[in-house]
């Protein structure tokens, strides 16, 4: 891989990062096709064998902005080696564990080790970079790595569990995990001793008071949002907008906040790339829970028939990054961000002409469709991220825009589990397709707005 491939940035760095960064979508998805194993192995239903999903996703969207905070004071270079060497350890223990609650707990910990690489690779790619320039080349390797680990995570665990058992989707973590490490050791620019804050003076600059309110914000907010799924826990969103309040009072009232919240309020633009992130992973992640769902349910599909239908809508996005790119490098990422955000509010309309009696054809063909808008999306984000992301803090920022992404993964989850219980049909998935296009026109508005919002 040649340096002009990448703007600039080394081929080798790149791909080093775009490893690391894969673990992290790799784990969320690939544990899918192993519950059934674990239900039977561990004795446990399916609302327990559901943690293993569950706590991964909180404990991702917890770690993400404490490890992000991390990366900028103890440097990007050791933290992405730590998150490799934890979630190594992790998937190795996952074999010897005494029983189901465990290895949740394991799930828990693997979270906090894949959340060191995303905001490490921004960090990186910024030093990296020539200029002032956005590495859009850079981001694209990145945002392709990370769509297409996504998606063939089930594929993959598909295998791995049918052939060796559902340890292997956790074993098969170690060689990658080593790889990284020995590239990491090998390619991974050592930072100079005072970009970093010493280790000793971490603790006392990290603003424990205010990592702990957040993290009692986001466990009572997302487990209150998936308790709508089956009994709703409203007095956990009380809960978590107490703990909200507390910790925005706590935060503009010290120095070192480790949620900067007059920054947020003050920094449209990236506000703006947090909420629209936060959205456009609500409709993906609709697409990708719910259309099986129904083709299974509803239409009679097999599973892995519903999984190829599912396909497009992955593949596709991964195929438009190039194509973002150019778009990206010559008008900016506003200009992908309103293309990508305007096919899907179209895609969003569409969904509304599938029925009991849809050709297979039509139905590949909206999944194409809503594959369109991945890549454009995607790499917009990103690259409106890395632009509006402070330099001191940009560790934190690509902490955030990956909370951002669990938020929308978890609502979307909560909103099938509400509509699709009471009417599991054409009909519900109808409802469903009114809800994401109202989704798609909040992203699309922001979008048109973002040049202002850069501006202020």
């Amino acid at each position: 891989m040649s340096e002009e491939r990448f703007g600039g940035v080394r081929g080798r760095l790149i791909g080093t990062l775009a490893l690391g960064t894969s673990l992290n979508p790799l784990n969320s998805s690939m544990i899918a096709v192993a519950l059934a194993q674990l239900q039977t192995d561990f004795g446990v239903g399916v609302a327990t064998s559901s943690w293993l999903v569950t706590a991964f996703y909180i404990g991702a969207a917890v770690g993400q902005p404490l490890m992000g905070r991390l990366v900028d004071q103890i440097g990007a270079r050791r933290m992405f080696i730590a998150g490799l060497t934890v979630v190594l350890l992790a998937s190795l223990a996952t074999s010897f564990v005494p029983g189901f609650w465990w290895l949740v707990g394991l799930r828990v910990v693997q979270a906090f080790g894949t959340s060191t690489a995303y905001p490490a690779a921004l960090v990186l790619i910024r030093a990296a970079t020539p200029g002032d320039r956005a590495p859009t080349a850079g981001l694209g390797a990145v945002t392709v790595a990370n769509s297409t680990s996504a998606a063939l995570g089930p594929v993959l665990g598909g295998f791995l569990v049918s052939g060796a058992g559902w340890q292997a989707v956790f074993l098969v973590n170690v060689p990658i995990c080593l790889v990284g490490l020995v590239l990491a050791w090998r390619v991974l620019p050592r930072q100079r001793p005072e970009d970093t804050v010493a280790t000793r003076r971490v603790l006392a600059e990290l603003d424990l008071p205010g990592v702990l309110l957040f993290s009692a914000t986001m466990v009572t907010l997302l487990i209150g949002v998936l308790s709508f799924t089956s009994t709703p826990h409203v007095w956990l969103l009380v809960v978590a907008a107490v703990a909200a309040v507390a910790l925005v009072l706590r935060e503009r009232a010290t120095a070192a906040p480790f949620l900067d919240v007059r920054a947020l309020v003050a920094n449209r633009a990236l506000t703006s790339v947090l909420v629209q992130q936060a959205v456009v992973n609500f409709v993906f992640y609709c697409t990708f829970f719910a259309l099986p769902l129904w083709l299974e349910r509803v239409r009679g599909y097999s599973s892995d028939q519903a999984g190829l239908f599912i396909l497009p809508v992955a593949g596709l996005g991964v195929l438009t990054v190039p194509v973002a790119a150019r778009l990206v490098r010559t008008h900016g990422p506003r200009a992908a961000l309103i293309l990508g955000s305007a096919v899907l509010l179209v895609a969003t309309g569409a969904l509304q002409i599938l029925g009991d009696a849809t050709p297979a054809v039509l139905i590949v063909a909206f999944g194409l469709l809503l594959g369109v808008p991945n890549g454009f999306n995607n790499l917009g984000l990103q690259t409106a991220l890395y632009e509006a992301a402070p330099g001191g803090r940009t560790g934190s920022a690509g902490g955030l825009f990956q909370t951002s992404r669990y938020l929308g993964a978890i609502s979307a989850t909560a909103t099938i589990g509400v509509l699709f219980d009471r009417n599991l049909s054409s009909g519900g998935l109808h409802e469903l397709g009114l809800v994401m296009t109202g989704a798609a026109v909040v992203v699309l508005a922001l979008a048109l707005l973002v040049r202002r919002a850069v501006r202020t």
